[in-house]
């Protein structure tokens, strides 16, 4: 297993995953019988969980299984003070028998947790599946409800395919609530030329993620760069990297307004310095205590982070492109390692909902404006009669950036289908890092945009890429609510490309996303895709995982108000049926509202 050698996001100890095996308390004959078979069910759940997921460092998740089965509230307290020795933050209970509902049911009311109820008929699993749900619901603490939809016979040690998705799914949401409690999302300046989603809302961080926030000024990094502060070797391995690794490509400035090649080399060494800053003030850099500076190399425990840029920063100094764009991606010149998620004009909330895309899938995101909905007709008058097909054939949503997306959003990592992916960074092979590189360029930046100069990545996105489009909005009187969408990305002929890309600025990433319709809601078209959007900015993850995200919002009590998941795909608390079984988007922001924010103040 790779490991990363920069300074890490996260640190140990991580939070594991507990098993909790509950028993029939009946002594005399009834509870002996079923020990073996209880603590086999959840050795086997352990194993399956710690054999298919991974910490975002990329080692398997820890799972803990309590010391004893559980028949009654003694042991139900016995296994509680284990699991906060052993750092537990998702619990999962697991059993093939009745049990004591409300006296074995894990009753902490700030960590995930799920139960399984084996499905079989020799012993009432599903008995007490439904009645410690029902417990769950009345004393409002929400739990995931996992029943096998075939009956097994006792003896069954096998997870059918049901049963596994649903404890994956589950632990990984679960798992991702655990990583961000108690981290913080550092913002780097303040609000980016009036963007609502970079007015940081410590409220939303503090009471939905459990996280703080942390406030910089960005004479931070003026002063860190003039006085030295920041690891002088690592500086010169990485230019050196930078040099080779990162073309330039054409300089789309007017005779008029380029810079000097003196001037853009030092621009080069001065966002590459902003990088190393970057990085040591989100997760602090033991190198800087060698040289004197201990406060500042500490960090700010910073799993996200925002840089704000435009204008105070950008008028006057290079811009954030470059070191948005290597942190984000999984790899540098210190080799394969996790992304460092940081937002383009510290939009705190596309930060969140990158957040929520790594942690869910390890793997880098795209942060873009969506900039434009081009109808095939458009595309077709603006491009000599090309018409539009297949994935596309209902138009495009182009998703482009003033500034830099993770490399891996190029495409040119595959995946065990052979289609285009972004994979975490321990899969991602050498060639693949080459590749990446290799069809990326880096341009001088438009003075018009950024007088004080800077490098901004140029590349287009491979189509054929599975992938899920989300943001994070907030609604005064509400909260933060969600919105997803399932698609692919499309490859355009290079000359389509060009004459519709250059309509906006040749020196940025872009990515063509075709939504994938249902004609419900807002996905009865393309242009209602655009027109639904809530904010100017968007992430885009590989994958069709808008599941995870529903899980994930529903555990977070985040309601998801636009989505085109399957109904057999979405997973979320027992307690939201009783919100409703027929239109569960209104079922879900009702749930949310009355169990209110995961962290909050009542």
């Amino acid at each position: 297993m790779s490991r990363q050698v920069s300074p890490t996001v996260f640190q140990e100890p991580l939070p594991a995953i507990g098993i909790r095996p509950t028993i029939d308390g009946r002594l005399g004959g009834v509870r002996e019988s079923l020990e073996d078979q209880t603590m086999n069910l959840a050795n086997s759940v352990a194993e399956l969980i710690s054999s298919k997921l991974h910490y975002p460092t990329g080692d398997p998740v820890r799972c803990v299984v309590a010391e004893s089965c559980i028949g009654g509230v003694r042991e139900a307290a016995a296994c509680e003070q284990y699991f906060q020795q052993q750092n537990v933050g998702v619990s999962l209970t697991v059993t093939p028998c009745w049990c004591y509902g409300s006296e074995t049911m894990d009753m902490d009311p700030l960590r995930p947790k799920a139960v399984f109820g084996f499905n079989g008929t020799e012993r009432p699993g599903a008995v007490y599946l439904a009645a410690v749900l029902a417990g769950h619901t009345q004393k409002g603490i929400p739990a995931f409800g996992i029943y096998g939809r075939d009956v097994q016979s006792a003896g069954d040690t096998e997870l059918p395919d049901d049963v596994r998705n649903k404890i994956l799914g589950f632990a990984q949401c679960g798992l991702a609530v655990a990583l961000m409690r108690g981290k913080a999302y550092l913002s780097m300046g303040g609000t980016s030329m009036g963007i609502a989603g970079s007015v940081v809302n410590h409220e939303f961080w503090e009471k939905w993620l459990g996280m703080r926030v942390e406030d910089i000024d960005m004479t931070e990094f003026v002063g860190r760069m003039q006085k030295g502060q920041y690891d002088a070797q690592e500086f010169e391995t990485a230019l050196a990297w930078v040099k080779e690794k990162c073309p330039e490509g054409e300089d789309y400035n007017t005779p008029e307004t380029r810079r000097s090649r003196e001037q853009l080399d030092s621009e080069w060494a001065d966002s590459v310095k902003m990088s190393l800053i970057a990085r040591d003030l989100m997760v602090g850099n033991p190198k800087l205590a060698d040289q004197g500076l201990g406060e500042q190399s500490h960090g700010h425990q910073a799993i996200a982070a925002g840089f704000q840029g435009q204008r105070q920063w950008t008028d006057h100094f290079p811009n954030g492109d470059f070191l948005e764009a290597i942190l984000n991606t999984s790899f540098d010149w210190n080799g394969k390692r996790a992304p460092y998620i940081v937002a383009t004009e510290n939009d705190a909330l596309n930060a969140a909902t990158m957040l929520f895309g790594h942690l869910l899938t390890n793997t880098a995101q795209i942060f873009a404006d969506l900039r434009t909905y081009w109808s095939p007709d458009a595309v077709a008058a603006a491009c000599d009669g090309y018409q539009l097909d297949g994935a596309a054939q209902d138009g495009l949503l182009h998703l482009i950036n003033s500034g830099p997306a993770a490399l891996d959003g190029t495409g040119q990592q595959t995946g065990s289908d052979g289609r285009p992916t972004m994979k975490p960074f321990w899969e991602i092979t050498d060639d693949e890092v080459r590749d990446c590189l290799g069809v990326t360029t880096w341009h001088p930046s438009v003075t018009e945009y950024f007088p004080g100069g800077g490098m901004s990545t140029r590349f287009k996105t491979k189509g054929g890429m599975p992938a899920t489009m989300t943001r994070i909005n907030l609604v005064d009187g509400m909260g933060p609510a969600l919105q997803i969408a399932e698609g692919s990305t499309v490859e355009l002929p290079d000359a389509v490309h060009d004459k519709l890309d250059q309509r906006t600025n040749p020196t940025w990433p872009t990515t063509w996303f075709a939504p994938r319709l249902n004609q419900r809601g807002a996905f009865t078209s393309t242009y209602e895709v655009m027109n639904h959007w809530g904010a100017n900015h968007c992430v885009m993850t590989a994958g069709h995982v808008g599941h995870l995200f529903i899980t994930l919002a529903s555990i977070l009590r985040i309601p998801v108000y636009m989505h085109n998941v399957e109904p057999e795909r979405v997973f979320r608390p027992s307690a939201w049926n009783l919100f409703g079984t027929d239109n569960l988007e209104s079922a879900d922001f009702r749930a949310c509202q009355n169990f209110g924010p995961m962290y909050g103040r009542r």
